[in-house]
């Protein structure tokens, strides 16, 4: 929020409080307490009529430290809290009249008490700092004072914030703050965390995360569920400031040597993704939105995929698979669909997975409405009138009241009743559109709920399967998010429309999902709104099936690659086929993602932070750790990109490039820039058909473009994300040699940076290959 205007003239509508002083500082459990006055305390005079705030530095866990700035304390918001895991580090405090030092893993904080300021250090270097004006208690709209006669007091209204600015560096770049369809480095936006529904093409976000990292090893989680108004670089251009509504402000400061660390420290705290199971990696065949299907129709659209040979392993049923007017109600449709256990068993024989989309709204003409207003189970009026409904989506729409325990309770029984038909995933759609002007059973802030409602929502629809189907069998696809719904995976990118910008924005959105803490995203290829040309569908083909997760979903229309053009059909067998050979390789990227919180499909900055050439880059980026992917996004076939220093060797052509440099370059549909980086070991599977798989069976292990006596290795993960197989190799002059942890048959092929390519088999544990 601005609460300036320019760099020297505050506000007229705002009264500031600055900390200008540590005046007194004391030793807490995990840290330090500061009482911060707004002007020096040189006397006892001083000290009256004065705002003092009281800043805590605390160990939340290991390098991240938690600054609490309270004014009021006994103030209560009733905001929802995040569910966070503190492990507090071991601290060191050292205290004496010019500054207090807290020691806490690898960071330390340092407070100058007589001139205010305080920053951050690790790593032998400054990391930010804050010191004067930045940091506050801000009186908004202030009204004049008034004496109420009664009892002879002075009343003053004022909508309270509490504020707080972190110094930038020269060229040092903002990255997060969730799904943003806006410029990927966000150094110049006013952002603001209030989850929408709004599509891809404006600064609207479905997902809104609190949390920001820097090209300079730290990141900042700032620590409430409700609205939180960041300044990147805006109302001061040195600066990222931020503000909350209310008497304290909580944040956390995390430190990384790299953009993974970071991330390793935020998912320490919010929770690590779970590892989705492998078939959901497969491609996905939604119903699409509007188009008229029933039991008929949906048969056809998966026999027309296996006709053609494309590998699919969802089929998804979209909202209609209720009766209209009835959403959610979870009533299937009879008219359209009979036995409805009985086709999902036919379905599952062809080696099918199912999902079924809900939202979490019920319409009035639904058949569950009356039971959940006589229990009590939606959210109520804050006028006491009854239930909160609107016409809006649904006639009638009320919405579930997730804190309402005996609520979530039915909620998960009706996702139970669709897992015994047969259902394995579930669309967790909307979750957005959640009103302020209502009753929680819990008491909780309606506002601060507002962003924190996805977060209960997703969580009994996942919870919920994962009971059913046990760990690592429970999957979702849905839209809203705040900070801790990356723990239920996975999620997609919303509303965009068939068109090359709004292509490049879902990307664009997706990376800086991959920096806020979430690792495995998809979206609708080819764009939901409006329906693609042949061009455009082939591209966005390509692009959708190396994501983690690959989608063909619509608006108006099916998706099937036949109703664009025949060569649509062979670019998605092609790419569909080629993730499956690559699932040993993509599925130990999952596993990795979710122990340490690092995305699959990650930035050029959060792969290469130490190359100033990858910070803007915004439409390509690393799947996983060795594959480069550059969609093209243009009717001329035309891909520009850059490829970081090293040799690099196309993994659809063959073709070698030095790094360093940008590319420009033009590829028929059935290839685009898709780069192995040297030194790779590079598992390929030998099932093109399905992406759950033995992946030992049938493997192919290709090594890259080795450099001279570095070794390297790889794991091959079971279904359960277990490491199973081991492999190491290592080029030592004209010889190289291959080494498995178990017993194996493995085919080996070196590929040489003269083009020329060798190959052996592994049988048994070790190998040496002359080249």
């Amino acid at each position: 929020m601005k609460f300036m205007e320019g760099y020297w003239l505050k506000s007229e509508k705002v009264q500031p409080s600055y900390a200008t002083q540590a005046f007194t500082v004391t030793e807490i459990e995990h840290g330090m307490r500061i009482l911060a006055p707004e002007k020096p305390i040189l006397s006892r005079a001083d000290a009256l009529d004065i705002t003092v705030l009281q800043i805590d530095f605390v160990s939340s866990s290991h390098n991240d430290v938690e600054v609490i700035i309270t004014h009021h304390k006994a103030y209560d918001s009733h905001e929802p809290n995040f569910r966070l895991r503190k492990q507090p580090d071991s601290v060191r405090v050292r205290i004496d009249e010019e500054e207090a030092v807290m020691e806490a893993g690898e960071i330390t904080v340092r407070v100058f008490r007589k001139n205010w300021a305080y920053r951050f250090e690790a790593g032998g270097k400054i990391l930010t700092e804050s010191g004067f004006r930045n940091l506050g208690f801000m009186r908004w709209n202030k009204t004049a004072s008034t004496m109420l006669p009664e009892n002879n007091y002075l009343s003053q209204s004022y909508e309270p914030y509490v504020m707080n600015e972190l110094s930038l560096k020269a060229n040092e770049t903002v990255y997060g703050f969730g799904e943003r369809f806006t410029a990927f480095v966000k150094n110049g936006q006013t952002i603001r965390t209030w989850t929408e529904d709004g599509g891809t093409a404006s600064e609207v976000a479905y997902k809104c995360i609190p949390f920001y990292m820097t090209s300079e090893h730290y990141g900042v989680f700032v620590e409430h569920t409700g609205k939180v108004e960041f300044e990147v670089a805006t109302a001061k251009v040195e600066y990222v400031g931020f503000s909350v509504p209310g008497e304290e402000l909580r944040y956390h400061l995390m430190y990384g040597e790299t953009p993974a660390k970071i991330l390793e420290v935020y998912t320490n705290l919010t929770g690590k993704p779970a590892l989705p199971p492998a078939w959901s990696f497969g491609l996905w065949l939604s119903t699409s939105f509007k188009p008229a299907y029933d039991e008929e129709t949906t048969g056809k659209l998966i026999e027309g995929m296996v006709e053609r040979k494309i590998p699919m392993r969802v089929f998804h049923f979209d909202c209609y698979w209720m009766r209209a007017l009835h959403w959610c109600d979870f009533v299937w449709d009879s008219e359209q669909f009979g036995d409805v256990k009985e086709m999902l068993q036919r379905y599952h024989e062809k080696g099918l997975q199912c999902c079924a989309w809900i939202n979490p709204y019920v319409s009035q003409y639904g058949d569950t409405f009356e039971e959940l207003v006589q229990k009590g189970y939606l959210l109520k009026r804050a006028d006491g009138k009854g239930i909160k409904q609107v016409d809006n989506w649904q006639p009638g729409l009320a919405v579930m009241d997730f804190t309402n325990p005996d609520a979530r309770a039915w909620f998960a029984g009706k996702i139970k009743e669709l897992l015994a038909l047969g259902v394995d995933a579930i669309k967790t759609d909307f979750g957005e559109r959640i009103p302020i002007d209502v009753v929680y059973a819990d008491g909780s802030d309606p506002v601060g709920m507002h962003n924190y409602y996805t977060y209960l929502y997703n969580e009994t629809v996942f919870r919920a399967i994962e009971e059913v189907r046990g760990e690592h069998e429970a999957v979702l696809f849905a839209r809203s998010a705040t900070a801790g719904c990356q723990q239920f995976p996975v999620h997609w990118g919303g509303d965009c429309s068939a068109s090359y910008p709004s292509m490049a924005e879902t990307l664009r959105a997706g990376l800086s999902f991959a920096m806020s803490g979430f690792s495995f995203w998809s979206h609708d290829i080819s764009g939901f709104e409006a329906t693609a040309t042949p061009d455009l569908y082939k591209r966005w083909a390509q692009f959708g099936l190396l994501s983690s997760h690959s989608r063909l979903h619509g608006s108006d229309t099916y998706r099937v690659p036949w109703i664009f053009d025949e060569e649509s059909t062979e670019v998605v067998r092609k790419f569909a086929r080629l993730k499956c050979r690559l699932m040993p390789y993509l599925f130990r990227m999952a596993v990795i993602a979710h122990e340490t919180g690092t995305p699959m499909m990650r930035p050029m900055p959060f792969a290469f932070p130490e190359d100033p050439g990858c910070r803007y880059l915004d439409l390509q980026y690393m799947f996983g750790e060795s594959l480069l992917v550059a969609p093209i996004f243009n009717d001329q076939s035309r891909a520009e990109f850059y490829l970081p220093d090293g040799l690099w060797k196309n993994l659809l052509d063959g073709e070698i490039l030095e790094g360093g440099r940008w590319y420009e370059k033009t590829y028929d549909y059935m290839n685009l820039p898709l780069f192995v980086r040297e030194q790779t070991l590079l598992p390929m599977g030998g099932n093109a058909l399905r992406p759950d798989y033995d992946y030992t069976k049938d493997l192919t292990l290709q090594y890259y473009l080795p450099k001279e006596g570095k070794e390297i290795s790889c794991e091959i993960p079971d279904l359960s994300g277990k490491t199973v197989l081991s492999l190491h190799a290592v080029k030592e002059g004209n010889i190289v040699r291959f080494r498995a942890s178990v017993e194996s048959h493995v085919k080996v092929i070196v590929h040489l940076p003269d083009g020329k390519m060798v190959s052996g088999v592994l049988n048994g544990t070790e190998l040496r290959l002359n080249i």
